[in-house]
């Protein structure tokens, strides 16, 4: 795997989606590529939609 992996951000509660990590708990699991994941997915704090979080650097 790549050492690429970004960071995504809610904009909303701030829950931080890593690549690397993925979310076991959500079913993603590590190494998941953010474009890997379904559009219609939802941030599993708040329910903010994938469109609305943000690439970061960490």
């Amino acid at each position: 795997m790549s050492d690429d992996f970004k960071t995504w951000q809610c904009r909303t509660c701030g829950y931080l989606y890593e690549e690397k990590l993925g979310d076991p708990g959500e079913g993603l699991a590590p190494g998941t590529r953010w474009a890997d994941i379904p559009d219609d997915w939802i941030c599993p704090l708040c329910g903010t939609p994938k469109s609305d979080f943000d690439m970061v650097e960490i």
